[in-house]
């Protein structure tokens, strides 16, 4: 990072190790001198509402991940208040998350507000604050920590240049992380098309073949449409048997058996070999709900639709074990389907529209075994399923292998922002001389 720009001419030492040297000419401060640290205090639930009257109110898990905190309460008292162009710093989980008040707010004790002296350019501090949780780091317990306290804040050691710099260092820091920021998303809206693309492409072979010039015939299925001529379509109880899972205790889990949770089965596609739920079960629960080579699990109940009938194919027989409850094992007949068929076909994301379509939401959402009885299955010839699933199988692959380099792009990207900003507002790197480009909006000062 520092070899691509210019070091300052003379450094010292800090006498902050995380600090390091900083240039000559800089001043060093604790936090509370520059600016003033407003730490939030949460009023009585009586003077609270969400009926939009009075000053909106921030708990300490406000939103911040979207340009400006989203008030799910109102206050007509309000004890502690951040005003306009204050910036919000969240003292506990998540410790750091930073954000800009664009109004009044009334703030709980899980945040405070900071407001800049004359010595400090706002956006300088707003690059500089998520530097200091290195310091908060060193004396907090632990290698984390769940909240922050307003003396700790107060006492964060920090250096900082004249005025001017503040300015240039902030300005350098808008440009370059706005380029890093442009490209970060554009990988990621790279991994999320790829994404939509290896569907389409699964859900094309299972439904469709790949034959383009096979016979076709209607399924009778609006969201299926049409299917090749020569294939079976079945409802899933003509070809196997479901199971619901085990329920037991919760003082027999921890230790004992093999156990496949709903997250073993929401989380992958294919059923991990070696899985991390242990349960005290015994000869019967093994035979009730073995966990055994072509199983398919679904996901049985959740808060919402979207989390139900997700399913996952075992590819190997998992010895003693037993699965959750919250599941439901259907067990195929043998020879109906090939277990590398049914990891892509029960994998497919048009079998959504079965769920969504069918599921009925109460207050939890649960799939019922005569509903999931009844999801159509598309059967080819075995020798075409074992030709469609390995032609998925290496179709997969090839995606797989450009959404983990897009990832890694992404790890490398925010590595690289994180490092430019903390050598900038540490001075590890002049940018003084740094000139924008005649077409950047620079400068954006908080008001």
């Amino acid at each position: 990072m520092e070899g691509r720009y210019q070091r300052y001419p003379e450094y010292k030492d800090s006498g902050v190790k995380w600090f390091g040297k900083i240039p000559i000419g800089w001043l060093p401060s604790r936090l509370k001198y520059i600016a003033n640290i407003n730490m939030g205090q949460s009023p009585s639930s009586d003077d609270c509402n969400k009926d939009g009257k009075g000053r909106p109110f921030l708990q300490g898990n406000a939103e911040f991940g979207v340009e400006y905190p989203e008030p799910q309460n109102y206050c007509d008292v309000s004890k502690k208040v951040a005003k306009v162009g204050d910036l919000l710093f969240s003292v506990r989980a998540p410790v750091g998350a930073l954000n800009i008040a664009d109004q009044a707010y009334g703030i709980a004790r899980g945040l405070c507000s900071i407001a800049v002296s004359n010595e400090i350019y706002r956006r300088y501090l707003w690059w500089l604050i998520p530097t200091l949780r290195k310091e908060l780091d060193t004396v907090s317990t632990g290698s984390t920590f769940e909240a922050v306290s307003a003396e700790q804040i107060r006492n964060v050691i920090c250096y900082y240049p004249i005025l001017a710099d503040q300015h240039q260092i902030a300005n350098f820091l808008d440009h370059e992380t706005a380029k890093i920021d442009t490209l970060i998303e554009k990988q990621q809206q790279l991994i999320s098309l790829l994404k939509e693309k290896r569907q389409a492409v699964i859900s094309h072979a299972v439904t469709k073949g790949l034959n383009p010039d096979a016979p076709m015939k209607d399924s009778g299925l609006e969201w299926l449409g049409e299917v090749p001529e020569h294939w079976e379509v079945k409802c899933l109880r003509h070809i196997g048997i479901c199971q619901n899972g085990i329920n037991i205790g919760a003082e027999f889990f921890g230790t004992g058996y093999p156990f496949v949770s709903y997250s073993d089965v929401y989380n992958n596609r294919v059923l991990p070999e070696s899985v991390s739920g242990l349960v005290q079960s015994k000869d019967a629960d093994w035979n009730a709900y073995s966990v055994r080579s072509g199983d398919v699990f679904f996901t049985r109940t959740s808060e919402t639709i979207d989390e139900i009938g997700f399913a996952s194919t075992c590819k190997k027989t998992i010895n003693k074990a037993t699965f959750a409850g919250f599941l439901i094992r259907f067990r195929p007949n043998r020879g109906e389907i090939v277990d590398k068929f049914s990891t892509h076909y029960f994998g497919n994301s048009l079998l959504r529209a079965f769920f969504i379509k069918e599921m009925n939401l109460v207050t939890r959402a649960s799939l019922s075994q005569d509903l999931l009885k009844k999801l159509p299955v598309l059967l080819p010839p075995r020798e075409e399923q074992i030709a469609i699933a390995e032609y998925l199988d290496d179709r997969v692959r090839v995606y797989a292998g450009l959404i983990t380099k897009s990832h890694l792009m992404v790890e490398l990207l925010q590595e690289r922002r994180t490092a430019l900003i903390s050598s900038a507002v540490t001075g590890k790197i002049d940018v003084r001389n740094w000139q924008p480009p005649t077409d950047s909006i620079t400068d954006k000062d908080i008001q």
